[in-house]
């Protein structure tokens, strides 16, 4: 089933899948969000959850036992339930299941929230621990966004700008995408941008931490730009499919990172996890706002 949300200058469509975004329009007709073609990644913008990326040996332990969880937790692939739609706003929501279980051992809700507000998309994850026992995960976006955004420019006329100068570091990953600790300094043009070129993602994702909490992507060719505010994440990967000319970039804000190289990770010892206790809820919300002039294009 898919959901759509208007206003006077966006309309997204939401499917029940994965709670995942299908489209971001302008009222001109302009699409902005990658359309999943299968030749470079099938995807269109997933909600991560439990877990970052892929665990070392597809497995973790919780209390001395061993538990399978696919690459960016279960969240992706699972069947989410509306709990709130309104012409403007959405809910869906994930709980607990026989299945959920048997992968990881915690009962939960998960809701993803999505908000229009003017040009501005407001996504919203929401947690709930509804065990007995501090619940640990990872959470993330997974946003792909159409490059070039306009007819008339090309994948190396953008650029990602971040809002403020800052000094980020890289974090470190062996050839499968596992953490190595070996983090290096990522120097930006003028302290702000990283222009974009395909040999970019040669060598997986970039993933930076200490980075400034909003980017934009945009071209000074065109006045049509993505930008990403994410105020409660602390990395920023920016990646498309390996050694290609995909034409699309993902800009993926993380609160935690994958596992590191050659550890199953215990899930109680992995530091960068979100650890919510009994009763409790985590709410982590970021945007996507759409920049240009809303005339017809």
């Amino acid at each position: 089933m898919l959901y759509t949300l208007r206003n006077e200058k966006l309309q997204i469509t939401v499917s029940e899948i994965g709670a995942e975004l299908q489209s971001i329009q302008t009222t001109g007709g302009r699409e902005y969000l990658w359309q999943g073609d299968p030749t470079y990644w099938k995807d269109r913008a997933l909600n991560i959850f439990p877990y970052v990326a892929i665990p070392t040996e597809g497995i973790y332990t919780y209390k001395g036992k061993a538990y399978p969880m696919p690459e960016h937790g279960f969240a992706p692939i699972s069947r989410f339930y509306a709990v709130r739609q309104e012409r403007d706003a959405l809910e869906l929501v994930l709980t607990d299941s026989a299945e959920t279980l048997s992968q990881y051992p915690f009962r939960f809700s998960f809701v993803v929230g999505y908000r229009l507000c003017g040009a501005r998309l407001e996504v919203t994850y929401r947690v709930q621990n509804k065990g007995e026992e501090t619940m640990f995960f990872g959470i993330g976006g997974h946003p792909g966004f159409r490059l070039p955004l306009t007819e008339d420019t090309c994948f190396e006329d953008y650029y990602m700008e971040f809002f403020e100068p800052c000094k980020p570091w890289r974090v470190g990953f062996t050839e499968s995408f596992f953490v190595n600790g070996s983090d290096t300094p990522f120097p930006l043009e003028m302290g702000r941008r990283l222009p974009l070129r395909h040999e970019l993602f040669d060598h997986d994702a970039v993933i930076l931490r200490h980075m400034a909490k909003a980017v934009t992507l945009k071209s000074d060719k065109t006045d049509a730009s993505v930008t990403v505010e994410y105020p409660q994440m602390n990395y920023l990967g920016f990646w498309h499919t390996n050694c290609s000319d995909a034409p699309f970039v993902c800009i993926e804000p993380w609160a935690s990172l994958p596992s590191r190289d050659g550890i199953v990770e215990d899930l109680a010892c992995q530091s960068d996890l979100v650890a919510l206790p009994v009763g409790e809820t985590y709410t982590n919300t970021w945007s996507i706002t759409i920049g240009e002039n809303y005339e017809e294009k």
